[in-house]
């Protein structure tokens, strides 16, 4: 049974059926072209090039097709060049050096100096998986990491998906097919892996139905982890923020900024050495028990991975990297981005793809990494990176606009990444709703699992910014909430890591404002911050409660965590007071931001164990005049009242027959409520409707009780 295309299932993409045909066709042909059957058997160069063992040598390649002269030169040389230290030239651009392992050893620090015609420097090299940064002097090393004794894992990656025979996952599966050499042996390149095969027509073959399991995101950041003034490291994390993440319910996490980068400040964004962990956190093994403790936990692991740009840095990353500036970035202007100030890959080269397929494939194999969430997917997607762009018609989707490279990038990765594990999740970062960038890759999609639902957050600061209380529109929040394309899944939030940088607010503080400072304890008492309790609560329910797929929340925020995201820089004195997280606050029973952290665990607990998201949501009422918004989702049915003044008795409703019991409120004293509504009180309906008692500003969840058979 065929998969429905995206223009059979959304009329308004029917003009551009050719356009998302020839799209697929371009995708296809590039897949045959890199290689011949299954991506992941031919995305290897990172086993190739880099420093690797081989028998009793050390072998280093490098890719640097402009190069005249390359050396290798580090600690065990005295940093100078010698001919016993010259890489060879071996074809296609492809350089190799060979020397006995005695010759370097663990920790040793290394670069490569790179000559070309007119010129030369030194270069860190391109696959390079170890980066350290010398204190005094702060420049970046090539570092060798070769452990007397390998980490060995102890836990299998958790189970995110319950598999049938049939129609394939949405952007994954098995797919079993042939592959050659991302290079091909001429060239020296990596060998190929024998593989599958492909239809006639070069289509996929069928693959396997995969029901995943709902993603609740716990995104973070290693360095602001600590409550310490100073970079927190990935031992500190497994041990006081993990089981943190454990009790929340959380059963992902989402970490930030694991590629190395110069500037600690662009909260990882601005990646230089794509293959290497980030060494200010700590070291490999450490990074790995970390994974490997989440797993034991049953939370799996996906990290933040950044393939839209690269830093412009030359000394540390890959700019001129062997004297010539479009390498691995386009020629000219398209190769800079012009409000970042980084380059920009050329997702047309074949050896740029190697590159970046490859660098999917080895956080999965290396970490065990459980998926991605490719940052800045916007940027890549269009020429003009999206910037002032109103995505208010589909022909932006499909137009010359449209860097049809990238999109086939991208594509490719989602099928190399579900080729490796099939139950892996993939995001993307993207808020120009591209039709079909989160639609399965057999129905004309690009084959993301999920897109982030970004205007939600939007939606959210404009009405508490924008709207007095009693201007709150519960028809215009439950559009807003469960506004997506059926055919593709989303992941809500009311704030992620971007709402929280300085320059921004916070919505805890949006709401509450510098009364944070003293309204928290328990013992105050202030209207305001009352107010700010009961919607920070309410906000995060009807967000998470009406996502389309999964949740995101960023650490601290689950609680109201008061401050901001401000880190190191000249401009405060390079100081790392809002570079962190204050756990103290929510483990505080005398602080009301440990109500806040009660009522999200109990959120999560309720979505999470009765699979509440697997079913769409369907509104029951959109009361204008009351504030009220009232929906079924699953068995249960979630009330708010977010009028600021009025409470209702024997507010009635229609809804499906039988009893409810209530199983979640927001008025819990708990959770800092008021204890207005009584626990696990039972309501039937009567003439087909419910009849309730709404207070002002609170939510209460109902499931519907099971009949005795």
């Amino acid at each position: 049974m065929s998969m429905r295309k995206i223009y059979e299932s959304d009329p308004w993409l029917e003009p551009w059926k050719e356009a998302i045909e020839a799209r697929h066709a371009h995708i296809l042909s590039d897949r045959r072209k890199l290689a011949g059957g299954a991506v992941k058997d031919s995305a290897n160069n990172h086993l190739y090039y880099g420093l690797h063992k081989e028998s009793d040598f050390w072998v280093f390649r490098e890719w640097a097709p402009n190069a005249s002269r390359i050396f290798l030169i580090g600690d065990f040389n005295n940093w100078k060049r010698s001919p016993a230290w010259e890489l060879k030239p071996v074809g296609q651009g492809n350089w190799e050096l060979r020397v006995p392992q005695f010759f370097m050893r663990h920790g040793e620090l290394y670069k490569l100096f790179v000559e070309w015609t007119g010129g030369g420097a030194e270069r860190l090299p391109a696959y390079v998986t170890r980066v350290v940064q010398d204190p005094v002097t702060k420049v970046f090393s090539a570092q060798v990491w070769d452990p007397a004794v390998p980490y060995v894992w102890k836990h299998p990656r958790p189970e995110f998906s319950e598999v049938d025979a049939g129609e394939g996952k949405g952007a994954g599966g098995s797919l079993g097919l042939k592959g050659r050499a991302a290079r091909g042996p001429e060239a020296g390149g990596p060998p190929a892996q024998a593989g599958g095969g492909v239809s006639p027509k070069g289509e996929l073959p069928a693959r396997q139905v995969s029901r995943p399991v709902t993603p609740f995101i716990y995104e973070c950041h290693i360095g602001m982890a600590t409550e310490q003034e100073k970079v927190g490291t990935f031992e500190e994390f497994r041990r006081d923020v993990l089981p943190r993440v454990k009790r929340l319910g959380y059963n992902v996490l989402q970490i930030m900024a694991l590629q190395e980068h110069p500037y600690y400040g662009s909260f990882g964004y601005q990646v230089s050495n794509f293959f290497a962990l980030s060494s200010r956190f700590g070291t490999p093994e450490e990074f790995k028990a970390l994974v490997d403790e989440a797993h034991g936990m049953g939370i799996a692991v996906i990290m933040d991975i950044v393939h839209s740009h690269s830093v412009a840095n030359e000394a540390e990353g890959l700019g001129r990297f062997d004297g010539r500036d479009d390498l691995y970035f386009y020629k000219g202007q398209a190769g800079w981005h012009p409000a970042w100030g980084s380059r920009c890959f050329d997702y047309g080269k074949d050896e740029v793809k190697y590159f970046l397929l490859s660098n999917c494939k080895f956080w999965m194999e290396e970490y065990h990494i459980d998926g991605f969430r490719f940052d800045g997917v916007t940027s890549m997607l269009y020429w003009d990176h999206g910037l002032g762009t109103d995505f208010g018609d589909y022909s932006l989707y499909f137009g010359p606009g449209v860097d049809e490279n990238a999109v086939s990038y991208l594509a490719l990765a989602n099928m190399l990444i579900h080729e490796i594990n099939p139950d892996a999740i993939t995001i993307a970062e993207d808020v120009s709703g591209m039709a079909g960038l989160a639609a399965p890759f057999e129905a004309g999609g690009v084959g993301f699992d999920y897109r982030m639902a970004m205007g939600i957050a939007d939606h959210w600061i404009k009405w508490i910014k924008e709207k007095s209380d009693e201007q709150w529109s519960p028809g215009e929040m439950w559009f807003e909430l469960t506004r997506k394309r059926d055919d593709e899944k989303t992941v809500s939030y009311a704030e992620c890591h971007d709402q929280a940088l300085v320059g921004d607010k916070t919505l805890i503080f949006r709401l509450i404002d510098k009364e944070m400072y003293w309204g928290m304890s328990l013992d105050s008492q202030n209207l305001l911050v009352d107010r700010g309790i009961a919607l920070h609560k309410m906000i995060r329910l009807v967000t998470a409660a009406t996502a389309g797929g999964g949740y995101l929340t960023f650490m601290g925020n689950e609680f109201g965590h008061p401050e901001w995201i401000d880190f190191p820089r000249e401009g405060n004195g390079w100081s790392y007071k809002y570079a962190r997280r204050q756990w103290s606050l929510a483990d505080n029973p005398k602080l009301r931001y440990a109500g806040l952290q009660e009522f999200d665990a109990a959120m999560i607990k309720l979505l999470k164990n009765k699979g509440i998201l697997s079913e769409a949501p369907s509104a029951l009422r959109c009361d204008e005049e009351k504030k009220i918004l009232v929906f079924l989702r699953k068995n249960c049915i979630f009330a708010f009242n977010f009028n600021p003044a009025e409470s209702y008795e024997n507010y009635a409703f229609t809804a499906p027959e039988g009893e409810y019991v209530s199983v979640l409120d927001s008025d819990q004293p708990c959770f800092g409520g008021f204890a207005r509504l009584q626990r696990e009180e039972i309501h039937a309906t009567q003439n087909h409707e419910l009849s309730l008692y709404l207070p002002a500003r609170c939510a209460l969840v109902l499931e519907r009780k099971e009949k005795d058979i």
